[in-house]
């Protein structure tokens, strides 16, 4: 299930003849290296080889192995215990394992196989253990900022530093920006980098939850505290305790909800819905939205007091057509993207190219750009993007077409069947149109049959 690594296990026994079938057992596992000690002194004295298993005698001549547990527990309380003692004490056993032992075994002629079990099980441990280190580590360097966040104009250096501003507090951070300029994005970038990094991150979006949900999903309820409540289920702010809840389209919020959230934030505290009892909170909160919000306020569409509230320190995301050169900065980035995900060659883009990409208004930003250069990668002949690869307007005519969340697949399937109807499904004439080989449209084609599409 887990890497096959060899796994470093102390074997701490002072009696000879059991050192020696313990020796027998661990050798028939080539994956086991294994290092013997007959006190628990030597032991302790070696945990800097950092063994991810140790089988501990739990009478030895010079410390009693409760004493030898807790002394490996304050070293690394990853370190996977397992006692072996000729003791049958139900009592010692159950001490021992609420102290963080991983397991109690005793001496008896089912010990061989219960020892090599348990060190299985402790190397799966071992092995979680790691990778959701390598899991956070792995988050850790994604949302650097620095290296995720692209782009070196003074609109998106002024951003860089509002992040700086925000991981080093834990102010309320109110993200705007048009839609598909990378809100998401910022608010992962400040809980990754802030000291609630190890807690959870929990992004809801407004827009996309019923109006008469909304109030359960972020707070909670309780079982049959309405129709369909079949559980008590704990809500969004709930879930984010020590970490932080990033409430994306805060302005689509319907404004009776606006004073329950405003009332969560001042106490810091939420009910669940159908109880009485209210619940403390420590958790971080980041605001994002496409809308002016003053100009809600103005209108009435959104609480006065509900928006100083979350006002905070504001991070204005500028448009990309804002960013200069950022765009062919970014271009390269997803075409280098592409290229990794799909293993092909890196693909350049020519001078023409990057002048097309320079000249167009990216209604749709970051979002639009990443989705015109996968497929401009896809349609391209070779190593080098010309200005025919890229294309702005839809065949759909419809300006909101590279808006639409689809996959890339579904993009490619749609343009090639609309050229297909407008040239009276003329293959020849579409692969002109689209400069590609007539092969390629046939495969699409036999794909989109295969979906159903």
């Amino acid at each position: 299930m887990y890497e096959k690594d060899p796994i470093k296990i102390f074997v701490v026994e002072d009696d000879a003849a059991y050192s020696n079938f313990l020796k027998y057992v661990l050798s028939l596992n080539p994956d086991f290296e294994t290092e013997f000690f007959s006190t628990g002194k030597d032991c302790i004295d070696n945990l800097y080889k950092k063994p991810a298993v140790i089988t501990l005698d739990y009478s030895l001549p010079d410390l009693r192995g409760e004493k030898v547990l807790k002394a490996i527990r304050e070293f690394n309380p990853d370190i996977s215990v397992i006692i072996i003692s000729a003791q049958e004490k139900i009592g010692t056993a159950v001490e021992l394992l609420k102290s963080g032992a991983f397991d109690y075994i005793s001496k008896d002629e089912e010990a061989k196989d219960r020892i090599l079990n348990s060190i299985k099980n402790a190397r799966n441990k071992s092995s979680l253990i790691k990778e959701i280190g390598r899991l956070q580590q792995e988050i850790s360097v994604k949302y650097d900022f620095e290296k995720s966040i692209i782009g070196n104009s003074a609109a998106i250096k002024k951003v860089f530093e509002n992040i700086e501003r925000a991981v080093k507090s834990h102010i309320t951070v109110s993200i705007t920006g048009e839609t598909g300029t990378g809100k998401e994005l910022i608010a992962k970038a400040i809980h990754y980098n802030s000291k609630r990094k190890e807690k959870p991150f929990v992004a809801v979006n407004i827009a996309a939850i019923p109006k008469e949900l909304i109030e359960s999903e972020l707070f909670g309820h309780e079982k049959g505290s309405f129709t369909g409540a079949l559980q008590r289920r704990i809500g969004k702010f709930e879930e984010a305790e020590g970490g932080t809840i990033f409430l994306d389209e805060i302005g689509e919020m319907d404004i009776s909800l606006q004073a329950k959230l405003l009332r969560v934030l001042q106490e810091k505290e939420v009910t669940r819905v159908g109880s009485n009892q209210a619940i403390k909170l420590d958790v971080r909160v980041l605001v994002a939205t496409h809308r002016n919000l003053q100009e809600e306020v103005r209108e009435k569409k959104f609480r006065e007091d509900l928006y100083y509230r979350l006002l905070g320190l504001p991070i204005h995301l500028p448009p990309l057509r804002e960013r200069g050169a950022d765009i062919i900065l970014l271009a390269k980035h997803f075409l280098d993207q592409y290229a990794k995900e799909n293993k092909v060659s890196k693909i350049k883009i020519s001078t023409e190219a990057q002048s097309k990409l320079m000249q167009y208004a990216f209604p749709g930003n970051v979002r639009e750009l990443k989705s015109v250069m996968e497929l401009a990668a896809v349609l391209t002949d070779g190593d080098e993007l010309r200005t025919q690869d890229i294309s702005f307007s839809s065949p759909l005519n419809n300006d909101s077409f590279m808006l639409k969340e689809m996959k890339l697949e579904e993009y490619i399937y749609t343009i090639i069947r609309n050229y297909l109807n407008k040239y009276d499904n003329n293959v020849l004439e579409v692969a002109k149109k689209l400069d590609i080989g007539k092969s390629s449209i046939y495969r699409y084609l036999k794909e989109m049959e295969q979906l159903g599409i």
